[in-house]
């Protein structure tokens, strides 16, 4: 039984790691549909959608069927609850780059803004996020996954920067609007990627450490996070 068990944990890591891979190169194909307004692939991209959702549902069958008949405990539980999440977390990955691909083939219909700068830098970041947190993932990296979660601010700011330019774009040319709110929506998609790979960062430093760092938890020690004091009458 212990053997069997050990099986299912190893067989729902690899699975992971497929729907992270899928999930990174959805984000990837995405960006460079946009940059090179390849019509064809950001189509492909939409397309291909189902798989990463059919994906999530598998995965999370099996977690329901390992905490339903196998009760773990202890560092066993808290992987498998921290799949639990991360499998959402993929998935909604994928729905970003859907959303980046339909911004994608919008862009490629009409005349480009402006030439790319801070865009290209922001998907970068974001695509070496998730890369990193996948990587912690696999290989219990906590120092690597904490890596990601100081990327977060990097993008927070790009993504301030290129909204306002954009915006000042588009009271600059009114005639612009449409590919510079396609450009917004990317840039907001992108953000969002950013968070959910610091979610999967999060979720490594839990299992690896049984340290929860949401919500700036990290911002006291771990024996402070853990007792709480009386509440003041």
């Amino acid at each position: 039984m212990q053997r069997h068990f050990v099986e299912e944990l190893e067989a729902l890591k690899t699975n992971l790691i497929k729907m992270g891979s899928f999930a990174e190169e959805s984000i990837v194909r995405a960006i460079r549909a946009l940059l090179e307004r390849d019509a064809d692939l950001a189509r492909e991209i939409i397309a291909q959608d189902e798989r990463i959702n059919a994906m999530e549902i598998e995965i999370g069958d099996a977690i329901v069927d390992l905490l339903a008949l196998q009760q773990p405990v202890a560092t066993d539980l808290r992987f498998i609850l921290a799949a639990l999440k991360i499998n959402n977390d993929l998935e909604r990955i994928g729905d970003h780059a859907v959303n980046i691909a339909e911004s994608a083939l919008k862009y490629a219909g009409g005349e480009p803004v402006k030439p790319f700068v801070d865009l290209p830098r922001m998907a970068q970041v974001t695509k070496a996020m998730l890369r990193d947190s996948i990587d912690a993932f696999i290989h219990a990296d906590s120092a690597k996954a904490r890596a990601v979660l100081i990327s977060d601010d990097t993008i927070d700011d790009l993504n301030r920067k290129i909204v306002a330019e954009l915006v000042a774009l588009m009271r600059a040319e009114p005639v612009l609007i449409e590919q510079a709110l396609d450009l917004i929506r990317v840039s907001r998609n992108l953000e969002r990627v950013a968070d959910l790979s610091t979610n999967i960062a999060e979720e490594v430093v839990f299992v690896a450490e049984a340290h929860v760092v949401k919500h700036h938890a990290e911002e006291k020690p771990p024996s402070q996070s853990r007792e709480a004091g009386p509440n003041p009458a």
